[in-house]
């Protein structure tokens, strides 16, 4: 462990598999903000730190589990001459589930279908969000702990920089969660980039790899558009209406 300290191949590794898991997190991200943006500000709170403390322990537990994580990508079947493993079965379902969810979103959303939720529905729609959490956060961190194993080879530098990258996740959550739920515009924006990770993780799933870098840039550009919308439609509704002659 002192030897890492003061090994440079050692810092470099935790420094890019730092920022790397830190990237990937943004999935996680943006789907727990979507997710929780119907429940009540409380219970979207605690649903919120149920998620990310569920993405921490996942990590953390799939990370001392390496030989059963390694033996997942081992070949289960053949189809059409490509080798399918349980890894390739969860992304692929994972990513069906995603792209389903952000579907059925965007069509509430473009039909106006959003109601106020009862006081008494709110616990069942709580444990309904945690499950699906549960589900999608499994699936994130098997794709991110693989991804760990083929940047370093130990583990204690994997485990700091999942600390970290979490640790930056849960400060950026609250505020992209708080972002979304204030403007409507931007939730559908976040549903498009489910819909584009959905299809990247059932890609994943049949080996066919599409470069992360494509997506997050579209998402960053996309991103940055929307919030000069956001601040000029601040500004116009701070600026006085004038009289035209």
């Amino acid at each position: 462990m002192l030897a890492l300290l003061f090994d440079p191949q050692a810092w470099a590794a935790f420094l890019t598999l730092s920022v790397l898991e830190i990237v990937l997190g943004i999935d996680n991200i943006v789907f727990i903000s979507v997710l929780i943006a119907r429940l009540p500000d409380k219970k979207a709170k605690q649903a919120r730190q149920v998620g990310l403390a569920l993405a921490f322990v996942f990590r953390i537990g799939l990370l001392f589990t390496l030989t059963w994580v390694i033996g997942l990508t081992a070949p289960l079947i053949e189809i059409f001459g490509r080798g399918i493993s349980w890894r390739d079965v969860i992304l692929i379902g994972g990513g069906l589930f995603l792209i389903a969810k952000a579907t059925h979103e965007i069509h509430s959303e473009v039909e106006a279908e959003y109601e106020e939720m009862p006081p008494s529905l709110a616990g069942k729609a709580f444990l309904l969000v945690i499950t699906q959490l549960i589900l999608i956060d499994l699936v994130f961190s098997l794709d991110s702990i693989i991804t760990a194993i083929g940047l370093a080879q130990d583990i204690e530098i994997m485990v700091a920089a999942i600390v970290v990258a979490m640790i930056v996740m849960y400060v950026a959550s609250g505020p992209v969660s708080e972002f979304i739920a204030r403007h409507p515009t931007t939730k559908m924006l976040a549903l498009a980039f489910l819909l584009l990770i959905g299809l990247a993780l059932v890609a994943d799933g049949f080996e066919f790899h599409i470069p992360r870098g494509y997506i997050y840039s579209a998402m960053a550009f996309a991103g940055a558009v929307e919030a000069f919308n956001v601040l000029a439609l601040r500004n116009r509704r701070r600026r006085p209406k004038t009289r035209r002659p």
